[in-house]
């Protein structure tokens, strides 16, 4: 699920999108925590945006009936110039 809200302060404007993705099984779920540990420090290359800020807002692990992790994050895109 993807939603998308514009922002803006002062002396920037852009858009804060929040996304939240499913890693179903056992080998999804292991890349979904590599996913949840890697965000906050990755780096984007987005042509005209500037990632200000990506994070982890929720995280949901299930066990049964099979292995499923919910992950909700949040990003700020700046535009650029």
């Amino acid at each position: 699920m993807h939603t998308e809200k514009a922002w803006a302060s002062i002396t920037f404007a852009g858009t804060r999108h929040s996304l939240t993705i499913l890693f179903a099984g056992e080998e999804a779920v292991e890349a979904g925590e590599e996913f949840v540990a890697a965000l906050p420090d990755h780096e984007f290359a987005i042509p005209g945006q500037l990632v200000a800020d990506a994070g982890v807002v929720e995280v949901e692990h299930r066990l049964t009936p099979e292995p499923r992790l919910v992950v909700r994050c949040e990003l700020l895109l700046l535009e650029e110039g």
